[in-house]
């Protein structure tokens, strides 16, 4: 790999980590608050952002530690 792309793949990593993390630490809030969600009429029960947040938690572990 040369390195202009290890460069590009640092910055992709990167930029995917940080999401993952925002999106883990909302959905712990969400979860932990009890906020009500609604997706079309149909309401997602509190415990499906604890199983979000943990699956985005691992993307984000892996997103810093691949960097």
């Amino acid at each position: 790999m040369d390195a202009r792309m290890a460069h590009s793949h640092g910055g992709y990593a990167t930029a995917s980590a940080i999401v993952f993390t925002l999106v883990a630490l909302f959905q712990v809030y969400r979860a932990a608050a009890g906020l009500p969600v609604q997706i079309g009429g149909t309401s997602v029960p509190v415990a499906a952002s604890w199983g979000i947040a943990a699956f985005a938690a691992l993307m984000a572990f892996w997103g810093w530690r691949s960097r």
